[in-house]
């Protein structure tokens, strides 16, 4: 306060320092515009300003630290949620490298077993093809047979049919029809 009065009386004192003719006169612009300064100070203090000023200052400071202590918790909430979320995130690559593991484990599994299904189709396609090798071996060697069979018969009837002349087939006849009734009784 008494800072105040002494700044008051050295502004008052200044002006007077400043003019040529008597401060204290209505003609000096300086003393009115003194006065005119001291009268609005007064009446800012009659009506207590400063201490609306202050009061509205005070106000606005609370205001200023609730907002403050709101964007801290805010931010300390952010900074969980981010926490939260990386963790997520973690968590959800491990799972992925762990389902592309697993994708890869079963899919060599998948390729040993499809070249195991493949060795036995193979084996049973082998087998079928020697077994139809065999069959058609078979019946040709059969084919060969009777047809050789046949040959011989043939050849044996035209080499028989031209050895035989009527007196031996007649023979051959009744030796055969003896022979037949010989097994018959």
């Amino acid at each position: 306060m008494r800072l105040m009065i002494a700044a008051l009386f050295a502004a008052i004192a200044s002006p007077a320092l400043a003019a040529g003719g008597p401060f204290v006169s209505l003609g000096n612009t300086n003393f009115v515009v003194t006065i005119a300064f001291l009268l609005f100070v007064a009446i800012l203090l009659y009506y207590k300003v400063p201490s609306l000023v202050g009061g509205l200052l005070d106000k606005r400071s609370a205001t200023i630290r609730a907002e403050l202590e709101e964007a801290r918790a805010l931010r300390e909430e952010a900074q969980s949620l981010l926490a939260s979320y990386d963790r997520k995130q973690k968590d959800v690559q491990a799972q992925a490298a762990r389902i592309v593991a697993n994708a890869k484990d079963e899919a060599a599994k998948a390729a040993v077993q499809a070249k195991e299904d493949i060795k036995v189709s193979v084996a049973r396609r082998l087998a079928g093809a020697e077994e139809q090798i065999a069959a058609a071996q078979a019946d040709a060697v059969k084919d060969i047979r009777n047809r050789a069979v046949t040959v011989a018969v043939a050849a044996a009837k035209d080499i028989l049919a031209k050895q035989m002349d009527a007196k031996s087939t007649n023979a051959l006849i009744d030796d055969a029809i003896d022979q037949v009734g010989a097994k018959l009784h």
